[in-house]
């Protein structure tokens, strides 16, 4: 029993997905957990209590006002108790009154008053999910620490199909033993990931670029530092949240991103790069802004910047893992497998970045993760868990 003895405290707000919950104390209870649940008014409208209290072995709370223990205020006893705080499913009003730090219930106040880490599971209506408060919501939520399993993409119980739907209590659980006993797996690695986007400047007000943030790049580092790597990262331009604990090194164009790639290479067990360069630059780089031409057309050169990961791939060690990334719009499999093999790879992250959630300046992303021995399909999921399977997926072709 990998939980033996762990304290879990299990918040439950109000939504459809409240009686998948119930499975995610059950596995809670078999992996030897002690869980202990908090309902919102809203959840016992979806499930009552006594299922709770049947599965976890304990008392059920919900009302902030009980007094079955009056010697102890329980909200900080549970607050202090718990060694990991889990919301299943988390609905758009909670995760807002997270991120406000409202405390109007037994749940929200529990929440406010703990240390513990928190994982929430999202589980609502696509557009709920997807509009702009709840992404900013979460975006505050992440900035604190917040862990997030989900939500994952299909039918919903209104009819929608999308994303919203919370993932299942096996991932959930998964993600708690993460937490609760994190894999140091990569412990004695040294790891490099490439990040964001690199700009190739026109003048110095102008320049050419894409739309990549960094996210991917970012939770990958951020994977491989939990698992125990040490982690370097080489950056372009980025609008995420850099990841704590790693060696950062900023880079502007692609030429810069080829020299700290290549300088930091030798010395690297995993190479992952998952940065965006610009595969073209301007043939001539003016020292001052460009006037206009008094409405003259301007005919502006190209030339073709340094391809990146095949000068890795030429430099490649015995021993070392390169991972790259295939970021297309038509031919996904057939363009990876070509860069897959041109550039010496060990594997190749291809996804078609046309499809909704995938690819540039979002959470989630869709791929494809291809080695010479097969591949293995990632449907839509946050960029975390997908993080987590580029890793799986790299420690497997180190064996």
């Amino acid at each position: 029993m990998t939980l033996k003895g762990r304290e879990v405290v299990l918040g439950v707000t109000g939504g459809i997905a409240a009686y998948k919950a119930a499975e995610v104390v059950s596995r809670l209870r078999k992996q030897g957990a002690n869980v202990h649940v908090i309902m919102t008014k809203s959840a016992m409208e979806f499930v009552q209590p006594l299922t709770f209290e049947t599965l976890s072995n304990n008392p059920v709370v919900t009302d902030t006002f009980d007094r079955r223990a009056p010697w102890e205020v329980e909200h900080i006893s549970l607050a202090q108790r718990a060694e990991v705080f889990v919301i299943a499913p988390a609905t758009a009003n909670m995760l807002a009154k997270m991120a406000c730090g409202i405390a109007d219930d037994m749940l929200s106040t529990t929440l406010l008053a703990t240390k513990a880490p928190v994982l929430v599971a999202p589980a609502m209506n696509t557009g709920m999910w997807t509009a702009d408060a709840t992404q900013h919501n979460m975006e505050v939520l992440r900035s604190r620490g917040v862990q997030v399993v989900g939500p994952g993409a299909g039918f919903l119980a209104c009819g929608d199909v999308g994303s919203g739907r919370m993932s299942e209590p096996q991932e959930i659980v998964a993600a708690v033993e993460n937490i609760l006993n994190p894999k140091l797996d990569m412990a004695g690695l040294k790891v490099m990931v490439t990040a964001g986007a690199t700009r190739e400047r026109l003048d110095p007000v102008r320049y050419m670029t894409n739309d990549s943030s960094g996210k991917m790049g970012f939770a990958i580092a951020e994977a491989a530092k939990n698992r125990g790597a040490q982690v370097t990262v080489v950056a372009g331009a980025t609008t995420a949240k850099e990841p704590d604990g790693v060696s950062i090194v900023r880079i502007e164009s692609t030429r810069d991103l080829l020299a700290a790639v290549t300088a930091r290479a030798p010395e690297m067990d995993v190479i992952i790069q998952a940065a965006a360069p610009a595969d073209y630059r301007f043939s001539v780089q003016h020292d001052q802004k460009m006037k206009k031409q008094s409405g003259a057309a301007i005919v502006l050169e190209l030339v073709e910047n340094p391809d990146v990961a095949a000068a890795v791939g030429q430099m490649k060690k015995p021993g070392q893992t390169l991972v790259g990334f295939a970021a297309e719009t038509e031919n996904l499999m057939e363009n990876a497998a070509r860069k897959l093999d041109k550039k010496n790879l060990d594997m190749i992250v291809a996804n078609d970045v046309s499809r909704p959630g995938a690819g540039f300046n979002v959470d989630t992303n869709i791929a494809t993760l291809l080695t010479r021995k097969g591949s293995v399909e990632c449907p839509l999921q946050q960029k975390a868990e997908l993080a987590q399977r580029i890793l799986d997926q790299v420690l497997e072709l180190r064996k």
